[in-house]
C-alpha cells in the first residue's frame, strides 16, 4: 500500500489528530527512514535493512536556521502553530544532537511563539541515552509509545531493530511517571503468517497493568488512519477505542481517544 515520507526538515503546519496545528520538526534523512523500529503500520513504510550509503541527517545549525525561519513567517501572518512537533521519517530520539535541538527548539519557542507546546513522538527505545532523557524531561509533550506489555506483541507489531527489552523500556517510562503521556496504537490483522491483536483481553489486562506501574500523566489511543506498509490490518472502530477508554479512566488516567 502507499506510503509517504516527509521532504522537509520543517514541515506543516498540520492538522494532527491528537494535537491541533503543528508544525513538524524532522531530524531524519528526507529521502529514507532511519528508526529503531519497523512498524507494520508505519505511514512512512518500511524501514531499510541495508543502506547503500550512510544515511544524512540535518544538523543541528540546519534545523535551528529553518525552524526560526519557518516560526518568523508564521509570527508576521499571525498564524503561529499550537505545538512544535518532532516527527518526521523515523525516531527523533536517534539524532546525535537530540538533546541541544531541544534547547534550540524550546529557545526559538520562547521567542517567537510564547504559547506554543514543543511536543516529541517517540518510540521509547532511546530512554537509556541520559541526554535523551533528560531533553524529554523538558518538552511540554513528552509522548512515548507503548504498543502493547507483552513482549511477543511488541517483535510483530513494531518489529524492533537490533537488541530490545520491553522490561527495560517500561522502566525507563516509568521513570517519567507524570511527565510522560503513553500512546497507544491499537489494530488487528495478520502479518507473515501471524495473528496480531493488541484489543485482546490478555494485551488490555497486561497493558491496563503497565500504565499503572508507569503512572503517566495521559493515555493516548488511536488506531490506523492511513496507508500501512502491511496489509491485512484492521482499524479500530470508535466505539471499541471509547471502550477502552473507559477502562482507562477508570484506572485513573486522562485519556485522548483519536479514530
Amino acid at each position: 500500500m502507499a506510503t509517504f515520507l516527509f521532504d522537509k526538515i520543517i514541515f506543516g503546519p498540520v492538522k494532527s489528530r491528537r494535537l491541533g496545528v503543528s508544525l513538524g520538526v524532522n531530524l531524519l534523512p528526507t529521502d529514507s527512514k532511519v528508526c529503531s523500529f519497523d512498524c507494520i503500520y508505519c505511514e512512512c513504510g518500511w524501514t531499510p535493512r541495508k543502506r547503500e550509503h550512510k544515511a544524512e541527517l540535518p544538523s543541528r545549525q540546519q534545523v535551528a536556521q529553518r525552524l526560526e525561519a519557518q516560526l518568523k513567517k508564521m509570527q508576521q501572518a499571525g498564524e503561529l502553530p499550537d505545538v512544535i512537533t518532532f516527527a518526521g521519517n523515523g525516531e527523533p530520539t536517534l539524532h546525535p544532537d537530540f538533546a541541544a535541538i531541544i534547547d534550540d527548539t524550546i529557545s526559538l519557542r520562547n521567542s517567537y511563539a510564547p504559547n506554543c507546546r514543543v511536543a516529541v513522538l517517540s518510540n521509547a527505545t532511546m530512554l537509556h541515552r541520559e541526554p535523551v532523557f533528560q531533553a524529554l524531561l523538558k518538552v511540554d509533550d513528552n509522548i512515548l509509545k507503548l504498543d502493547s506489555a507483552i513482549e511477543r506483541t511488541v517483535e510483530l507489531l513494531d518489529c524492533p531493530m537490533g537488541r530490545f527489552n520491553l522490561a527495560e523500556v517500561m522502566e525507563q517510562l516509568a521513570r517519567f511517571g507524570k511527565s510522560a503521556t503513553i500512546q497507544t496504537l491499537f489494530v488487528r490483522g495478520k502479518h507473515k503468517g501471524e495473528r496480531i491483536d493488541n484489543t485482546s483481553p490478555e494485551e488490555l489486562e497486561a497493558w491496563l497493568t503497565a500504565l499503572k506501574k508507569i503512572n503517566p500523566a495521559q493515555v493516548m489511543i488511536y488506531t490506523i488512519a492511513r496507508d500501512t506498509p502491511a496489509q491485512g490490518l484492521v482499524k479500530i472502530p470508535l466505539d471499541e477505542l471509547n471502550q477502552i477508554a473507559d477502562r482507562v479512566k477508570a484506572a485513573g488516567f486522562e485519556v485522548q481517544v483519536s479514530a
